[in-house]
């Protein structure tokens, strides 16, 4: 119970990485807020957190939004009272396709979710932590916000932001009590996994060094780790859940 009387938000937070964060949450003792835009999805992801002992709220919201990100902050701590813990999840992927046969549309949307979308994100987070003196920000990033990915272009542009964004900021609030970390999951059995190794020109799909596709449960693990004490001297730094792929 690492995160005993904390308060968790995870955007994105239905289905995949983002719902197994939540339940970790929970089973860490946290009192767990989550968004998403699929209602029938959210409530699934609630009944699943109850299960582990944990108060929850589901609260439908697009990353998006700037009303509704401000909205999710605000309910957040007006029903649990405080902010402590915030995982950003919430993103899309692009096609796995070349760089000059991706549309504008496609880029745009993708920026907007994952870049823009973070910083709202961010944003509101940041300042209801500095009112409380302390916080702790962990992004999803991805392998491909530190190494280039073929066919995925636009993809990993928007995760490099990811980076920039998540280190620049722990430099901003280091001295304010706030940590701001990443999470870099590699090849993870996931719905979008499968929705990229569908149109992949590059190793998505391919066998990691370890011989096993890694899973949503690990990689929440690893955010609990960097939202908890444990990581206490931990700020502006990526941790790569990838199997060893980014160790060639």
């Amino acid at each position: 119970m690492i995160l005993q009387d904390k308060v968790a938000l995870v955007t994105g937070g239905i289905t995949g990485i983002g719902r197994a964060t939540a339940i970790a949450f929970g089973a860490a003792g946290a009192k767990v807020v989550f968004s998403g835009r699929r209602d029938a999805e959210g409530e699934k992801t609630a009944k699943l957190i109850r299960e582990t002992g944990a108060e929850c709220l589901y609260v439908h919201s697009d990353a998006s939004n700037e009303e509704d990100i401000k909205a999710l902050v605000q309910k957040t701590v007006a029903t649990y009272g405080q902010l402590d813990c915030a995982f950003n999840n919430a993103g899309v992927e692009s096609p796995g396709k070349p760089l000059h046969e991706q549309s504008i549309e496609e880029f745009d949307n993708l920026m907007a979710i994952n870049v823009r979308g973070l910083f709202l994100c961010m944003k509101y987070e940041i300042q209801q932590m500095l009112t409380q003196g302390s916080g702790v920000i962990v992004n999803n990033s991805s392998k491909a916000g530190l190494i280039g990915s073929s066919g995925f272009s636009p993809y990993a542009a928007s995760k490099h932001a990811v980076m920039g964004m998540t280190r620049s900021a722990a430099l901003d609030y280091a001295n304010q009590g706030i940590r701001i970390n990443a999470v870099n999951p590699g090849l993870i059995a996931t719905a979008m996994m499968d929705r990229l190794s569908s149109g992949s020109t590059d190793d998505v799909g391919s066998t990691v060094p370890m011989g096993r596709m890694g899973q949503a449960a690990e990689v929440a693990q690893a955010v609990v780790f960097l939202c908890s004490d444990a990581a206490s001297y931990i700020t502006g730094q990526p941790l790569v859940i990838d199997g060893g792929l980014t160790a060639y």
